[in-house]
């Protein structure tokens, strides 16, 4: 099926990590610029090598997306090269999961930081543009966690707030001919996840515990997200779909 996603510039930020990966892979197939942002240079130029025969089509900015300043920068650079963003994709996180007794203020901040100002930032650098093109989609990644996950209040605070800005963002957004939308992933094979020492188990868990049986792969998360992406979705907005497997508890 043709997503009519050709020639379409998509921003990805924490874009060189697994799921930005997969997702920049994803829009290349489907035709599209993308923009690999990240805050980590050696992981953007990892990345970038990964892409060989796509050179033209694949720009890696350096931002960190809770510098203000970085992000427009960032921005910038993206449109210097290819005029417009119409895909924005507001992927990077991470978690740092302690017990709340035991969590401190920085825990609390760097994972709320990321996650929400960096959204903040990187949809307000790009809004404008997106307004005056009178087209645009924002994906936000959150996560099954915004439902409540033990030792992770920071995180599933952060991946909860991102659905509600998702919602609000839509609201404002749509006369403008802009979609947003919200995916929340399930427990996903990463090579991270798979040097955990209890993967076989998670492995077999989910096998009995998720109705498709089996994990997700990075690459379910890209197909979705890349249908969203499309003009195919210009009716969906301030929706968050859980790929999950299934899997909600």
């Amino acid at each position: 099926m043709d997503l009519g996603l050709k020639d379409s510039t998509a921003f990805i930020t924490g874009g060189a990590g697994t799921l930005g990966l997969a997702m920049a892979t994803r829009f290349l197939q489907e035709g599209c610029n993308v923009v690999i942002c990240d805050a980590s240079q050696a992981s953007i130029d990892k990345a970038c090598d990964q892409f060989s025969g796509f050179e033209k089509r694949v720009l890696g900015v350096l931002a960190d997306v809770t510098d203000k300043n970085a992000v427009v920068q960032a921005v910038q650079q993206a449109t210097d090269k290819w005029k417009r963003i119409d895909v924005l994709v507001n992927n990077a996180g991470f978690a740092r999961d302690r017990y709340l007794t035991k969590m401190s203020e920085d825990d609390w901040h760097a994972v709320l930081d990321v996650t929400l100002q960096g959204a903040f930032h990187c949809t307000r650098a790009v809004l404008p543009m997106m307004m005056e093109n009178r087209y645009g989609r924002v994906i936000n990644i959150a996560s099954r966690a915004h439902l409540g996950n033990p030792g992770q209040t920071n995180y599933s605070a952060a991946k909860a707030g991102l659905i509600g800005f998702t919602r609000s963002l839509a609201l404002e957004s749509g006369k403008f001919g802009i979609t947003a939308n919200a995916v929340a992933p399930g427990i996903i094979s990463t090579p991270r996840m798979q040097q955990r020492p209890d993967y076989q188990e998670l492995t077999e868990r989910a096998k009995s515990n998720t109705p498709v049986s089996r994990l997700g792969d990075p690459a379910d998360v890209a197909a979705t997200v890349a249908f969203l992406a499309s003009r195919l979705a210009g009716f969906t907005t301030g929706e968050t779909v859980h790929v999950t497997g299934g899997r909600y508890a």
